[in-house]
């Protein structure tokens, strides 16, 4: 087989289970989609693609979850706010930063993000309003130069007690935002390309299935559950991505790349096992 269908097909598999876990979750798509696809597409082919397709994810999440929109959207204007500056340099270091250097960063930021969605680590804001717009700031760089932002808006937007249903409307109000600026922002310096845009429409399959079957699979078994096994699969993603970049970069040894990944995989197995005993105690005490 072709190298280059072989290395489509790879990445449409990736996005299926990459839009069942966004169905499920309102987030993930580019996080677990991104750490595979870097290894087969530089940033600047990459983004474009996933922005154009993102577009129109986040707006179908949107209109699934506008029953709740009026309950949450004036928590999000600070941060869509801060999207617009945050999107324009995000966009402007998409273009101008070398492939590999730009994969290692997007991993090394990527890959904290996740170990504490792992943890299920709370960090109650009690002053939302006044740090949005600064986060939105630093989230559209993120994005723009990324397309990820699943991860520091769930770890925003879990510590606000919503509802289900109120978690994903303001998840959606958000990424429609930033999707709609960075796709705005591509197209007014050049980076949307056609093999961009190649990319988007063998992707767009997996999309189209894997939306409403992650919507089905989430009401059948525990959202917690579900969350934690994909982002644990997606730290290891990420830690493979970040140590194969830093190696392609000269920067660290073989030795240390295969440290990084056995030490993540020594943090989710303490966090699972720290799960379990907490369970076993709880069981052990109301009984």
């Amino acid at each position: 087989m072709d190298t280059t269908l072989t290395m489509e097909w790879v990445v449409v598999a990736v996005a299926l289970l990459a839009a069942v876990v966004n169905g499920a979750l309102g987030y993930g798509f580019s996080s677990i989609t991104v750490p595979v696809a870097l290894g087969f597409y530089a940033n600047r082919v990459l983004n474009p693609g996933l922005v154009v397709l993102e577009v129109g994810l986040n707006a179908t999440s949107l209109f699934l979850n506008r029953k709740s929109v009026p309950a949450v959207w004036r928590h999000t204007l600070p941060i869509i706010a801060g999207l617009f500056p945050g999107v324009a340099l995000g966009s402007v270091v998409l273009g101008a930063v070398a492939a590999t250097p730009l994969k290692a960063l997007t991993y090394a930021v990527l890959l904290p993000l996740i170990l504490l969605q792992v943890s299920g680590r709370r960090f109650p804001i009690q002053h939302t309003r006044a740090a949005g717009f600064p986060f939105g700031a630093g989230l559209g760089v993120l994005y723009s130069t990324t397309t990820i932002s699943g991860p520091p808006l769930a770890l925003l937007f879990n510590n606000q007690g919503l509802a289900q249903d109120e978690f994903r409307a303001a998840i959606s109000l958000v990424r429609v935002a930033e999707s709609l600026l960075t796709l705005i922002s591509y197209l007014l310096l050049g980076l949307v390309t056609a093999q961009s845009l190649t990319l988007s429409v063998w992707l767009l399959p997996a999309v189209v299935v894997g939306l409403p079957l992650g919507r089905q699979l989430i009401s059948r078994i525990s959202k917690v559950w579900f969350g934690r096994v994909a982002m644990t699969v997606d730290a290891v993603l990420v830690t493979v991505g970040l140590s194969v970049a830093l190696t392609q970069l000269g920067w660290v040894s073989n030795t240390v790349t295969s440290m990084t990944v056995a030490a993540t995989a020594g943090f989710v197995a303490g966090m699972a096992w720290q799960r379990v005993v907490a369970r076993r105690t709880t069981a052990v005490v109301t009984s």
